[in-house]
């Protein structure tokens, strides 16, 4: 899909955007963005932002404070779940 939008070159300027990256930076708050509402998961935002792996994917998203909630309960089912996960090396949850 191609989204093309248009901003005025006063406002671009302000901003500081240069049209050799306003497309990465579009591509990074739309996937960070989702992200966050859970509407994708890492391995979505790796897809969509070409990383080469998911330590990569991780770093991005820890840099844009795209966290998820994660409670005390969710540690504890995590915890009883991994001895039984048999992961790939890299592998994006």
């Amino acid at each position: 899909m191609q989204i093309m939008s248009e901003l005025p070159d006063d406002i671009a300027n302000q901003l500081q955007l240069q049209s050799t990256n306003i497309s990465r930076r579009s591509l990074e708050f739309i996937a960070a963005d989702n992200y966050r509402q859970w509407h994708i998961g890492a391995a979505q935002v790796r897809q969509i932002l070409n990383f080469s792996s998911c330590w990569e994917t991780y770093e991005f998203l820890k840099r844009k404070k795209a966290y998820l909630p994660y409670t005390k309960d969710d540690l504890e089912q995590d915890s009883q779940a991994i001895p039984n996960l048999k992961l790939k090396n890299d592998y994006c949850l």
